[in-house]
This record gives structure tokens, C-alpha cells and sequence, in this order.
């Protein structure tokens, strides 16, 4: 059984990830009608991961005795700067989901909650990976500079440095 505290930030979490996956969603559609087929790729395989791992927290509150609330969200935005403001964006994102899950675990320690803490590890790990990848691709930007034909290369090749395999969402 989680206690009301935990399943109350564990909501709270499902919360954020549903918010991440439809804000993903926003800047894929938003970079599919600039034409960069493979960046609209990427982030929609984003967008995918973050309503995975919002299911694996529903289903882990409601196996524990809770009940997930599935949260009604704000609209993200329509229209983007630019594609190097976008993966800004996703690092602070990442690096802002990372305190989350940090706060959790806090929570789950101070709850004595063991199960939960340990549960919540994949998540710890999860986004050493995701800050890391954004990381990587902001590099990439950083190199490109305004050069269009080195865009088109990152277009062609991003979806190919997606998520390692070894850290993608299971159920």
C-alpha cells in the first residue's frame, strides 16, 4: 500500500509526464510543418516515452492499493522559435523532470516507503539518460550553427540517435 502522501506525489508525477508527452507532441507538430521529417520523428518518439512512463506510474498506483488520476492538461504551445530553442527547451524539461522524480524519491524515503523508492529507480536512471541525450543533440545544434546543409544532416540522422535501447520504457 502506498501512503496518501505518496500516492499523492505519485499523481502529481503522472501529471508531469502526461504534461511532457503532449508538450513533445506540440513541438513535433510544430517541426513536422517546417519540413524536418526526421526531428518530427524524434521528438514523437519523445512524446511516446513520456506517455509510457506516465502508464508504468498509473499502473504501479493502482497495483499498490492507490487510485491514478489521470489529470486534465493546459494547452502547450502552438508555435516554436527555432529548433535550437526547442531542444533548450527539452534540456531545462529533463533537467526540471529529473527534480521531480528526486522530490519523489525524498518522499518515499521520509514515508518509509522502500517499495516505492526502489520502484522509482528506473526512473532516476531513466533521466540520466534523457539529460544526457539532450545534451548530445544541443551539441550537435551548437556545431551546425546556420549551416543549412548540416540541418538537413541532423534532420536525416537525429532519429537515429533516439533513446539507447538499454533505456527504453517497459511495461
Amino acid at each position: 500500500m502506498v501512503t496518501n502522501k505518496v500516492e499523492t506525489a505519485l499523481n502529481k508525477q503522472i501529471e508531469f509526464e502526461a504534461a511532457s508527452s503532449q508538450y513533445y507532441l506540440a513541438m513535433a507538430s510544430w517541426v513536422e510543418t517546417q519540413g524536418l521529417t526526421g526531428v518530427a520523428e524524434f521528438l514523437y518518439a519523445q512524446s511516446d516515452e513520456e506517455r509510457m512512463h506516465m502508464l508504468k506510474l498509473v499502473k504501479y498506483v493502482n497495483e499498490r492499493g492507490g487510485q491514478a488520476v489521470i489529470p486534465a492538461l493546459k494547452e502547450p504551445p502552438k508555435k516554436f522559435k527555432s529548433i535550437q530553442f526547442i531542444f533548450e527547451e527539452v534540456l531545462k524539461h529533463e533537467v526540471l523532470v529529473s527534480n521531480e522524480i528526486n522530490r519523489l524519491v525524498e518522499i518515499c524515503l521520509k514515508e518509509k516507503d522502500y517499495t516505492t523508492h526502489n520502484f522509482l529507480q528506473w526512473y532516476v536512471a531513466e533521466q540520466i539518460e534523457e539529460e544526457a541525450l539532450a545534451r548530445k543533440v544541443l551539441d550537435k545544434l551548437k556545431l551546425i550553427g546556420d549551416d543549412r546543409g548540416g540541418m538537413y544532416l541532423f534532420d536525416r540522422d537525429l532519429p537515429s540517435i533516439s533513446v539507447p535501447a538499454q533505456t527504453r520504457s517497459k511495461n
